[in-house]
């Protein structure tokens, strides 16, 4: 009899945890539409059309019609964010019928029996805020930290997880690194400070939860990339990947160390390090792109596997959400192989040690993608934008599958690496 005998494969589902959690995640900007008090609006209105948000997907009054659908596709959760700069128009004012508003939306979804994972700031701010300076100000630490006094006592009871910050690191190079998004400033001491800001709010807003909430765990989403050098690699490329790994997703965790009861990670990006010079090395992002693998349509390369690296990295201790994950793409199969891959990692990070708890697909609806538009679509429900009717892609048919069975059952499998249709695979029994 060998020593290690061969484990029978009897093509069982891969099956996840008891009470894991499946669901999607969207944030108030990029669906409700009509956000017009923003810095984030104010500044579209410099772009064309087609780069506006506008009526965006109109969830500030579809909501209800969304939740049933994430409902109907047997998801038992979702992450959301709230509109910072409609509950506070003005400095020091308040709109009540706007807290009423999300009052009745996290209501909604609470009565729809879904666990609610909800988002305090995903990149916009009052352009009150905006004017006085944004996070490069510290005053806005304070201004945050109001904020979140006055509205989480009126929606606490509807709230089961707390995230403070969404991708703090993204919206810092998005703003003051390459100066892309508002208020388009480059500059690496603002880059600096607007950094270590943003860790005060999530430290002091932590505290604050724990005492407003009394015991709803609170963490933030980040923003997590898999790095890595060819198989001949130089000193240098490996000198790359560790401090960008370092700088790019574990520097923010390290400056609100002791201030996480659980860690969100947004996974979309690996990189690969290749022929880097001296002159490369103060510049850790420069990239070589791999035009052999597959990328979505917003170009970001499809690598399921950078998913398994993230999770076992980050594998610490403190239970893990992944808060977000998804394709942009108008091909729907590519989103099923999308989907059926990243989970399939997933489920091995977690058979190797890994405490993940939860799975929020980014997005249930197509929405509009920050300077990106429109265009990319990342939703398991397509939305026409002109009459804002939903319609359920196969993905979602999928996702849902996978969900009844808490695991990937195994015919499911048959999409990685294969070019077979949702339809054919679903109608399988």
């Amino acid at each position: 009899m060998p020593l290690h005998p061969r484990e029978k494969h009897d093509h069982a589902t891969l099956k996840f945890p008891d009470g894991f959690l499946w669901g999607t995640a969207t944030s108030a900007h990029q669906v409700e539409g009509g956000n017009i008090h923003s810095d984030w609006w104010e500044w579209e209105q410099t772009k064309p059309p087609s780069l506006r948000s506008g009526k965006a997907c109109d969830q500030y009054h579809l909501y209800e019609e969304d939740f049933d659908l994430a409902k109907s596709l047997n998801q038992n959760a979702h992450r959301l964010s709230i509109e910072w700069s409609r509950i506070e128009p003005v400095m020091g004012e308040y709109d009540y019928h706007a807290i009423e508003h999300y009052k009745g939306v996290l209501k909604a979804l609470k009565d729809r029996h879904f666990q609610v994972m909800l988002t305090l700031w995903h990149f916009t701010l009052p352009k009150w805020v905006a004017d006085l300076g944004g996070w490069e100000n510290s005053k806005t630490v304070e201004y945050f930290l109001r904020f979140v006094k006055k509205i989480v006592p009126q929606i606490g009871e509807y709230v089961d997880f707390w995230i403070t910050l969404n991708e703090p690191s993204v919206y810092v190079y998005q703003s003051y690194t390459v100066g892309e998004w508002p208020p388009q400033k480059k500059s690496k001491w603002a880059s600096i400070k607007v950094t270590w800001n943003l860790a005060q709010a999530h430290k002091k807003a932590y505290r604050l939860l724990h005492q407003l909430t009394r015991g709803k765990p609170v963490g933030f989403s980040q923003n997590i990339q898999s790095f890595e050098t060819p198989h001949k690699h130089s000193f240098l490329e490996q000198f790359s990947v560790i401090i960008s790994d370092i700088l790019e997703n574990h520097s923010f965790y390290f400056l609100t160390k002791k201030s996480n009861d659980f860690l969100g990670i947004n996974y979309y990006f690996h990189h690969r390090f290749n022929h880097l010079t001296l002159e490369d090395i103060s510049e850790v992002t420069k990239l070589s792109v791999d035009t052999t693998h597959d990328v979505s349509d917003l170009g970001w390369e499809i690598y399921p596997e950078g998913m398994f690296d993230v999770l076992t990295d980050f594998a610490d201790g403190l239970p893990t959400y992944i808060t977000e994950c998804g394709i942009a793409s108008t091909n729907d199969d590519r989103r099923v192989r999308f989907l059926v891959h990243y989970l399939q990692e997933v489920y091995r990070a977690i058979k190797t040690g890994a405490d993940v708890k939860g799975f929020f697909y980014w997005s249930l609806i197509d929405n509009f993608e920050w300077h990106h538009g429109f265009e990319p679509r990342f939703g398991l429900v397509e939305v026409d934008y002109q009459t804002q009717k939903r319609i359920i892609r196969p993905s979602a048919k999928v996702y849902a599958e996978i969900i009844e069975h808490n695991g990937i059952p195994h015919k499911l499998m048959k999409f990685i690496g294969h070019r077979v249709s949702a339809e054919e695979v679903l109608e399988q029994k």
